[in-house]
């Protein structure tokens, strides 16, 4: 059931945490896994809502979304659309198959990759101080802990053109990860895997999406403030802010009863999903600074805002971040990368904000140049099949089609036919399966 209430292929991927997700059966069979009803495609749910005053088109874009969502393979999925101060929430599917328990608008779950904003937001903060200087190179704060670090800079580290490769695109490291999901990765550890491998190009010659460049970014952070980053998150955005429901976890979620969305890793390319319940999984412990947020929809959007309107740092600041790269043709998406943000230049217009997936949530948080207008929804599962398949890559096309709809909703557009038709997509069938 579906609520609303008033107050791709693989290249075309949303921006993720984990750009290759990589495991085994045996892992899946070692860490539990579970069954749910099947939500294929070609058994899109049945969505029922409450007639409600508001913005009918708004919501029956939203309703669409979640409705084609959950139909690629999550069981739940949540939305929040905010103009000025009218809200339109949409909540459809299941929290927590185990206990059956709804979705709820205002769940919180694993943000993934939108941490990276948040560690942009502590980094900018510094440079304001005189702290943190952008183009000073790494070894000034980290001396000889990164590989040609006297060529890099801390701008190269926030806007992904380092060169340095991604410790999660090792694939046996993202193996490892779920095959013994409880293990708590040290900082160091994890530049060890990424710096086994050679630069993917010089530094400031190209672009490429690094988890590594935002470990090495909260461990500049630790060391010029003497703080933790849970400490840090907590004082200097969330508490500012109020954000109630937002923390850096510290190494796992700390609050997954009622009011949390559980994650889940779903396999699909068998006859129905099988899921992984991944909630009590250390996002923290391997995700750290590129990942551990937790928060929720009012929070996320409320954060984002704050970003787009200069309210935790200078405009200058706020110019520097918003200085992009061009994002290569091959990423799927439109648009350019700052200073852990995004440009994202949609169907129906250009907006700001990141995205985020971890092993158990895909999210999306978003906002107008001016922070008035906002989108923020999750979909509570992640991909995670031993290779990537035909519904692997239906589920991308349906996310990357959902975010163009969730703006075009944002910005009181109508959704383009040709994102409704990836949007309303069916999966693909596959070998064994009818």
């Amino acid at each position: 059931m579906t609520t609303t209430e008033q107050t791709p292929t693989r290249k075309s991927r949303p921006i993720r945490m984990a750009a290759i997700l990589v495991t085994a059966a045996a892992a899946l069979t070692a860490t539990g896994v579970g069954t749910a009803a099947a939500v294929l495609a070609d058994e899109r749910p049945e969505v029922s809502s409450p007639a409600r005053p508001g913005n009918p088109a708004r919501n029956a874009v939203m309703e669409d979304v979640a409705r084609s969502m959950m139909a690629a393979g999550p069981p739940g999925f949540a939305s929040r659309i905010g103009k000025d101060h009218r809200v339109s929430r949409t909540a459809a599917g299941l929290a927590d198959i185990a206990t059956e328990r709804p979705m709820a608008p205002r769940d919180q779950f694993e943000a993934g990759s939108n941490t990276k904003t948040f560690t942009a937001v502590l980094a900018l903060q510094l440079v304001d101080r005189g702290q943190l200087k952008l183009d000073a190179p790494v070894s000034r704060y980290l001396p000889g802990v990164v590989p040609n670090g006297r060529n890099i800079t801390v701008r190269m580290l926030l806007n992904h053109t380092s060169g340095l490769f991604s410790y999660t695109a090792d694939e046996e490291f993202m193996a490892g990860v779920v095959s013994d999901p409880q293990r708590v990765w040290t900082d160091r550890e994890l530049l060890a895997v990424a710096f086994e491998h050679e630069p993917n190009f010089p530094p400031g010659k190209d672009w490429s999406y690094s988890n590594t460049n935002y470990t090495l970014l909260g461990m500049i952070l630790e060391k010029l403030t003497g703080k933790s980053l849970p400490v840090l998150v907590r004082q200097r955005i969330a508490e500012p802010l109020g954000l109630r429901h937002t923390y850096y976890a510290n190494p796992r979620a700390v609050h997954t009863g009622p009011g949390y969305a559980h994650g889940y890793g779903v396999k699909l390319a068998g006859p129905e999903p099988v899921y992984v319940d991944t909630a009590s999984w250390p996002i923290g412990g391997w995700g750290g600074a590129a990942g551990a947020i937790i928060s929720n929809t009012d929070d996320l959007s409320r954060f984002f805002s704050a970003v787009l309107q200069g309210k935790l740092f200078s405009k200058a600041q706020l110019e520097q971040m918003k200085t992009t790269v061009a994002l290569p043709e091959g990423f799927g998406m439109k648009g350019g990368y700052g200073l852990g943000l995004v440009r994202l230049d949609s169907a129906c217009g250009t907006v700001w904000g990141h995205g985020g997936d971890t092993l158990g949530h895909h999210s999306i948080a978003l906002a107008t140049a001016d922070g008035r207008r906002t989108v923020v929804s999750v979909a509570n599962a992640e991909p995670i099949d031993a290779e990537p398949n035909a519904r692997w890559d239906h589920y991308y096309r349906v996310a990357m089609a959902a975010t163009d709809a969730s703006v075009c909703a944002t910005l009181d557009k109508p959704v383009p036919e040709s994102v409704l038709a990836d949007l309303h997509s069916e999966a693909p069938a596959l070998a064994g399966t009818k």
